[in-house]
């Protein structure tokens, strides 16, 4: 696979035919990735990608899950990054690597359904189920559904959970290019009371909603990408008490507070809410 990178920037007015059109609607129609350079612009959650690289579907030790969404295209870090992870939990007992999810569309943006983040090729979701075999074929991978861990809303985990997971996913929050790895309140809590050694790693893996299917890892901003916006690091320490109370509040929910502002509606992204250089990756060839 190519394994470009960088690349300056560059500036593109928004055509006519692009303006007020809901950017999902333009980004999800382009079937592969752009003719340049590799490159993030904007934020997880508000941006594009130039250069997408597409994940092979299958490999030694990992495949690609739900090829039918063309959601497997990512930065060249991302790629690189999964298929070393999943040679490291092939070394796992019982794992023969990794069941790939979502990575980004072929030029990153707003997806048509589901993520508001995966935007800029730096996500993606592991499934948790243990591969047994990796010869799936595409109508298998269509059909197959991973497993959750969870048990009680996600303050514990289940049966399911084994040691082999926490393995896995401390695997993937020590690589130093990872930001954040997002999972459901009860694995964290886990992970934190059976780490005996050296919890720092820990710091990198945040409590979030849902994520009991699956963890979603986020990779910083590769070095020298000026339009990528990295997300502020994470609070200091492991995190492990923020989890805990995370748990607690699943098992006795605070009393609503009578003066939190509502919820804003969810408003669509146009092309004039993301950086003015993904007009260019959606022109490019």
């Amino acid at each position: 696979m190519a394994l470009a990178s960088g690349g300056p920037g560059f500036s593109q007015s928004i055509p006519s035919n692009m303006q007020g059109v809901e950017a999902k609607r333009l980004f999800g129609a382009k079937t592969s990735g752009s003719k340049q350079r590799a490159q993030p612009f904007g934020g997880y959650s508000k941006g594009c990608l130039a250069g997408g690289v597409q994940l092979p579907e299958t490999g030694p030790t990992w495949q690609a899950m739900r090829l039918s969404r063309n959601r497997n295209w990512g930065h060249p870090e991302l790629l690189n990054y999964l298929i070393g992870l999943s040679q490291k939990a092939a070394q796992q007992p019982g794992w023969a690597g990794i069941y790939i999810g979502d990575l980004s569309q072929p030029r990153g943006g707003p997806m048509l359904t589901g993520h508001r983040s995966h935007q800029i090729g730096l996500d993606a979701d592991i499934w948790m189920l243990p591969p047994k075999r990796l010869n799936l074929s595409r109508a298998e991978r269509e059909s197959l559904s991973s497993i959750s861990m969870r048990r009680a809303n996600g303050a514990y985990v289940n049966d399911r959970w084994t040691r082999q997971h926490h393995e896995v996913m401390k695997a993937a929050a020590q690589d130093p290019r990872v930001a954040r790895i997002f999972v459901f309140p009860g694995a964290k809590v886990q992970m934190c009371r059976d780490e005996k050694g050296d919890k720092s790693w820990l710091r990198k893996i945040r409590p979030w909603w849902g994520h009991h299917y699956h963890f979603h890892v986020r990779l910083k901003c590769p070095s020298g990408m000026r339009g990528c916006v990295d997300q502020a690091p994470p609070p200091a320490g492991d995190g492990c008490k923020d989890a805990e109370q995370w748990v607690r509040n699943i098992l006795n929910p605070p009393p609503p507070d009578p003066n939190a502002p509502k919820p804003k509606p969810r408003r669509e992204l146009t092309m004039a809410n993301l950086p003015e250089q993904c007009v260019g990756v959606l022109q490019s060839r």
